[in-house]
């Protein structure tokens, strides 16, 4: 019988502790804006020069209702201890 690659363990409450934390900004915007904001980035294809002026100022519109930095805060201590792990 064939043996599987060695598979290195997945932090699983960690993965699921940063996708709470995600969860709790994305949940600010109101179904419409996600589906708006969700658009324009697909739209943009990670390229702000593909959005008009007003588009772009939608996303920053939308963005600054999803708190990046105190996202990213949050999400810094817990990203951490997927890198400290021992390998």
């Amino acid at each position: 019988m064939a043996r599987l690659p060695a598979r290195r363990a997945i932090p699983w409450a960690v993965l699921l502790e940063l996708a709470v934390l995600a969860r709790e900004h994305w949940d600010r915007l109101t179904p419409g804006e996600r589906a708006h904001l969700a658009a324009l980035v697909r739209k943009s294809r990670a390229r702000p020069g593909n959005l008009t002026p007003a588009e772009r100022r939608d996303v920053r519109r939308l963005a600054g209702k999803l708190d990046l930095p105190t996202l990213g805060r949050n999400l810094a201590p817990v990203a951490r201890r997927l890198r400290l792990r021992p390998r």
